[in-house]
């Protein structure tokens, strides 16, 4: 099988192109090497078609023979300011726009993400399962990090949540990822073609880009330790996160390719590990495999993050035969 990666000299692109090449498909890569998303590791090889995705040409010439499209290109993160958020419509949802307008292939699967859920499952005792407003400023300044329940204001008890749940993104690259679920839908229903969106959750291993604004947290506590500083950790380190090794999401990846979904829909899917961490714990791991200092929690909050989301990955195992197999302290073993 041809297969299109878009985004595949970035971080979790490498590591598919990878997992399609050694299960014999025949990869072709569209990439920007953008250094502000991929940081200076990028590099292009004979696979490659250098363009943005936002460009019809470069896409048309990379989608040439292709039977299936794995979009992962994207700009990442929480986002640094509203200065951003232009160049975060523009990349991903003018990029996926494009694509999917030039792509006449029966399957995409889409690198979505948790962000869409914004906060993750909650559980009030009286009022069963509720949907926290987002948190207010002055409550996080004061150190009042847990959601209340909307209704009688008791705290509640976060849980996996489901692709079920409603989205509700909270930041600006959380709503680029929900609208482009919903771009990936449109598309489905007007072509007959089928598309599995992809939900993953903290993906972290060997090379994150660690100096970007946009690193994830694994690479932000990495990079502290290396300069000989202490990880800083947001909130009091309760947050509660799903991170999963980049190989694991490759081969999750790798499955959805050859298992495609059901004609004329898009079938979401959540791809985490499976285990619940909190972002105190990995700061906690990731200095001990380093030798580093202690971990200091500092209180400062960002007004776009949520306080906990993880998630059931169960219905990818269901439905891909698939299931994380690196744990943390392995994983990150593999990052330090």
């Amino acid at each position: 099988m041809r297969v299109l990666v878009t985004g595949g000299a970035g971080f979790i692109g490498r590591e598919v192109v990878a997992e399609l090449s050694a299960r014999g498909d025949d990869v072709v890569v569209l990439d920007s090497l953008r250094e502000d998303v991929h940081g200076p590791a990028a590099v292009a090889d004979e696979r490659t078609v250098v363009g943005d995705v936002r460009d019809p040409g470069a896409v048309q010439r990379a989608l040439t023979g292709c039977d299936a499209v794995v979009h992962l290109a994207a700009k990442v993160g929480l986002g640094v300011s509203l200065a951003d958020i232009d160049d975060y419509v523009s990349s991903n949802d003018l990029g996926t726009a494009v694509l999917l307008r030039a792509a006449e292939v029966p399957h995409i699967v889409y690198a979505s993400s948790m962000v869409v859920y914004g906060e993750g499952r909650y559980d009030c005792r009286e009022h069963g399962q509720v949907a926290p407003s987002p948190r207010r400023a002055e409550d996080l300044e004061a150190g009042l990090f847990e959601p209340r329940c909307p209704v009688c204001s008791a705290p509640l008890r976060p849980g996996l949540v489901t692709e079920d749940a409603r989205l509700d993104p909270r930041n600006v690259y959380a709503a680029t990822k929900a609208h482009g679920e919903m771009l990936l839908a449109a598309w489905a229903r007007q072509t007959g073609a089928g598309a599995t969106a992809l939900r993953f959750h903290n993906v972290y291993g060997p090379g994150m880009p660690r100096d970007t604004p946009y690193a994830g947290v694994a690479a932000l506590f990495r990079s502290a330790v290396e300069r000989g500083e202490a990880p800083t950790v947001l909130e009091d380190g309760q947050q509660r996160r799903d991170f999963v090794h980049v190989t694991d999401v490759a081969r999750a990846v790798a499955a959805a390719v050859a298992q495609p979904r059901t004609a004329g829909r898009v079938v979401p899917l959540n791809v985490g590990s499976g285990v619940v961490t909190t972002v105190g714990e990995m700061a906690q791991v990731t200095s001990k495999l380093l030798a580093g200092p202690e971990p200091v929690v500092t209180g400062g909050y960002r007004l776009g993050d949520v306080r906990h989301v993880t998630a059931s990955s169960e219905a990818a195992a269901q439905a891909l035969g698939w299931r994380a197999r690196t744990g943390l302290e392995e994983g990150l073993a593999t990052l330090a």
